[in-house]
């Protein structure tokens, strides 16, 4: 059931290109979801005005080495290793359920389009990666949704609460969970295995579909907000917050609170000091 291609068996249902032309146009959904999410928020606008405004009002120039540097880090730290997350629980679930999508993705086009029928049977590792990318998500994206999301773990709201938002989640949680269940049940002859199939599709229709209303776009989003922040920091802008001190009258005036342009900038640990749970 490991090493074996769960879409090669499709052939013997649908038409050899099928699966194929699916994935297509699963890849042009993302794309024009995320165009469409780009110019309803006006993220890329909002981007690259900042970018403009940090490079004008900075009091350094950053060189073209340093950019690399910077592009580098956050590749390195705010990418791959998710260091926006400073609780190392949301980190960790963040990280199983990014690689595993990765994986799970990969594999699946790479049975999709490299080994489609069963007389070209695929690598028993490329299935192995295929289930183990799908159970990484399932163990962060569960583990996320039941203990970890913020309005069940710190504000006492039941798991079972559901908003727009959530969309993304639980399309990809529905969609990989029923993509296992039909491979499991097809590898072992059950009747059910078509019924599974076919909610299979629909909740990857809604999960690649759906992008513009999920919070899918912002995945890609991220890495530029992350890259921009570096070096407004860099350039001395700081995205016209205090830096060090508010000693400086300077810095202090910049302070878009009034009420804390006199505050020290370390005021303890705040929020941190104990876990929000007192509902």
């Amino acid at each position: 059931m490991f090493t074996s291609n769960p879409f090669a068996a499709l052939t013997d249902v649908l038409p050899a290109n099928a699966m194929r032309i699916y994935l297509v146009l699963m890849v042009l959904a993302v794309f024009a979801g995320t165009l469409f999410d780009t110019i309803h928020k006006g993220s890329a606008k909002y981007f690259f005005a900042n970018w403009r405004k940090s490079k004008t009002k900075g009091a350094r120039q950053v060189g073209g080495g340093e950019m690399v540097s910077l592009a580098v880090k956050t590749g390195l730290v705010d990418v791959l290793a998710s260091g926006e997350f400073c609780n190392a629980r949301r980190r960790i679930a963040h990280l199983l359920t990014m690689y595993g999508f990765l994986l799970y993705v990969t594999t699946t086009a790479v049975m999709v389009f490299g080994y489609p029928t069963p007389a070209t049977p695929a690598p028993g590792i490329v299935p192995l990666l295929w289930w183990i990318g799908g159970l990484m998500i399932c163990l962060g994206g569960y583990w996320f949704w039941f203990f970890i999301r913020v309005d069940v773990a710190a504000e006492g709201s039941s798991p079972l609460r559901l908003m727009r938002a959530d969309l993304f989640v639980l399309s990809l949680l529905g969609s990989v969970t029923l993509g296992l269940i039909w491979a499991s049940l097809q590898a072992s002859a059950s009747s059910w295995a078509t019924a599974f199939f076919g909610l299979y599709m629909v909740a990857t229709t809604v999960l690649f579909g759906g992008v513009y209303w999920s919070k899918f776009a912002h995945m890609f989003f991220k890495p530029a907000a992350a890259f921009e922040k570096r070096v407004s920091k860099a350039n001395g802008t700081c995205a016209n917050l205090p830096t060090q001190t508010r000693d400086d009258p300077a810095q202090r005036e910049r302070h878009s609170m009034e009420l804390l342009r006199d505050a020290p900038m370390d005021m303890g640990l705040g929020i941190k000091r104990e876990a929000p749970r007192h509902y």
